[in-house]
């Protein structure tokens, strides 16, 4: 006949006088929060596990909690619990954005995985995002980047197939798209327009971007031209809440 394992002893904290105990608990879980146990994006244990855990009530533990909250250590999921909070990256949407030096403003690595790179027929969207007939040729290049290991963006770069002799090969050679584009020719670009809206992530977005289904992707529309205006690029990014926000800079 199995037993049941014995309940995990409760933990002691170092009562100090004058000192709620539900702001003890709090201390003690944002000095661990500090030293990376649980990690950012981690859950935390059940208010139940954790009341047992400092032998307090819920009412003592939720109050711990809501001060981690409020604090912005932790958010609380209604009906799913406790998450200590995750770096939250500012991507400034300005004149020049590029991916390498928004991760890196930020002190952390940039890298890239390519999904896809092809050529074939501009879909409508895609057609009307670079101005050009659709079924035209366009090249798509699909990354999903990261800051240090975490994704941070899943985006689909469209460029005419026009552009310039080569960008098929300096797409896949090359170390950024700036670097692509300027081996074709384009020595230089800018953002012309941003569109941003937000939705849920399909199965295979929320895999790739390590995020649940339940929260939602910021999504940009973004057209890119060259000096002359000429289109160089639509792209189509989705990033991660709350691990990305959008800042508009003039």
């Amino acid at each position: 006949m199995s037993r049941e394992p014995p309940p995990d002893p409760a933990e002691a904290l170092p009562r100090q006088p004058g000192v709620a105990l539900w702001r003890e608990i709090a201390e003690r879980l944002r000095g661990e929060i500090a030293a990376g146990t649980p990690a950012a994006g981690a859950r935390l244990p059940s208010e139940a596990e954790l009341a047992r855990r400092f032998s307090v009530n819920r009412h003592t533990l939720r109050r711990a909690l809501e001060e981690l909250a409020q604090g912005g250590l932790i958010r609380i999921a209604q009906g799913r619990g406790s998450f200590v909070s995750e770096d939250v990256l500012d991507y400034a949407v300005g004149p020049r954005t590029r991916f390498s030096e928004w991760i890196r403003r930020h002190n952390k690595e940039p890298s890239g995985q390519v999904l896809r790179l092809a050529e074939g027929p501009a879909e409508p969207p895609v057609a009307r995002g670079l101005g050009i007939a659709t079924g035209a040729a366009v090249i798509l290049l699909e990354r999903l980047g990261f800051a240090d290991d975490r994704p941070v963006s899943l985006a689909a770069h469209h460029f005419p197939a026009t552009l310039g002799p080569g960008l098929l090969d300096a797409l896949r050679t090359a170390p950024s798209i700036t670097e692509a584009l300027a081996a074709t020719g384009v020595a230089d670009y800018r953002r012309a327009v941003t569109r941003v809206t937000a939705r849920l992530p399909t199965p295979e977005e929320a895999v790739l971007l390590r995020t649940p289904r339940s929260r939602p992707l910021l999504v940009t529309e973004n057209v890119n031209v060259d000096a002359a205006g000429r289109v160089v690029e639509f792209g189509i990014a989705r990033y991660p809440t709350p691990r990305v926000q959008i800042v508009f800079e003039p």
